[in-house]
């Protein structure tokens, strides 16, 4: 896939008044004591490099004496309205451990590292500035995958929890050609999957490192499951492959995987699957989804070009008048999802409307 089809530069949108509304309602809008701009008056940093040598692109940042105890103390009363009730009770049981920059990125987040002082257990979250299109792809997310995420706002700060796995670009380079031909059939089962409900729900450039493979060990096989990562690329672009990872050129290995061990007809079913899955969640969540999408239908969340694009493709693949009809990427994120809905209804015969 041409480079050239993914913007170089996505701007950051800002958060509306009305996403604002549904935030609150739903429990994402809280007030924190450190925002993302405190922590960019770090004094001095050094960079990070992996077991190889390589230049991470994530810099450990350290800051002057007289801030350092309440930007500790402000991380770590984060971490516990993050993961707790924001009690204060668990605080002196914890440690911030880091507090990494990347440079890499629209986001440019800083990493945190909590570690539990009692049993050394450790996790991450990670503060960025706040983007609509990011805020809108994480609920998104959470209401439509198989995965929950937990984020929360503050004005113009993001704070997202941190999501386990392997890379799936370092998946590919070094596990990929150790798995058992059961275990390759499997990713490739998911990978089909994964495309699918990145596409219906319009969530792009999911190149290799965007996203990560989880394995959970079940009896005598290991399940896996492709989990986005990165959320920047909700509903921008105009180019319809964009929102497809099989073709993107990072996940070439895949693709190639997929389509010599599993037939087409297996293809399509797990396609069918997952259109059937996202039509039964999003039934299920239809009052907040409905919130949502009106949300996204008042917001400017991408250019002219790209929407007129986007909608005239989806209509050449559906025919449904609807993306026809759409002028902002609100709407047509809602007759996509609207389109599956109404196949899954009518081509389940045990459905009762």
């Amino acid at each position: 896939m041409d480079e050239k089809l993914i913007s170089k530069k996505k701007p950051a949108f800002p958060i509306t008044k009305e996403l604002s509304t549904y935030l609150t309602k739903n429990g994402r809008n809280v007030k924190i004591p450190v925002r993302y701009d405190d922590l960019l008056r770090f004094q001095g940093s050094i960079a990070i490099y992996d077991e190889s040598g390589n230049d991470t692109l994530w810099l450990s940042t350290y800051f002057p004496e007289h801030e350092r105890e309440d930007i500790n103390l402000g991380l770590k009363k984060i971490y516990t309205i993050l993961h707790a009730d924001g009690n204060d009770s668990a605080i002196p049981y914890l440690s911030v451990d880091s507090i990494d920059y990347c440079t890499f990125g629209n986001t440019k987040p800083f990493r945190i590292k909590i570690r539990n002082i009692l049993n050394d257990n450790y996790t991450f979250y990670y503060l960025k500035k706040a983007d609509a299109s990011r805020v809108y792809g994480l609920e998104l997310e959470h209401l439509l995958s198989p995965n929950h995420i937990e984020f929360l706002i503050y004005k113009d700060t993001l704070i997202e929890e941190h999501i386990s796995g392997i890379p799936c670009d370092v998946f590919i380079e070094e596990n990929l050609e150790n798995c058992s031909l059961q275990d390759k059939k499997e990713l490739a089962k998911q990978f089909v999957k994964f495309n699918e409900r990145c596409f219906v729900r319009l969530l792009g450039d999911m190149r290799a490192y965007n996203y990560v493979v989880v394995l959970t060990h079940d009896f005598d096989r290991i399940q896996y499951r492709l989990r986005a990562i990165d959320f920047d690329q909700q509903s921008f672009e105009g180019n319809i492959k964009v929102y497809k990872p099989q073709y993107l050129k990072e996940n070439n290995a895949l693709v190639k995987m997929s389509l010599d061990l599993l037939q087409r007809g297996s293809i399509e079913q797990y396609e069918n699957e997952e259109r059937s899955l996202l039509a039964k969640r999003a039934i299920s969540s239809s009052y907040r989804l409905d919130h949502l999408l009106k949300c996204m239908q008042q917001d400017h969340l991408s250019t002219p070009d790209k929407i007129s694009q986007l909608k005239g493709e989806l209509y050449v693949l559906t025919k449904d008048l609807n993306f026809k009809k759409s002028t902002n990427m609100g709407d047509i994120l809602k007759s996509a999802l609207d389109f599956i809905i109404r196949n899954y209804k009518t081509e389940n015969p045990y459905i009762i409307n």
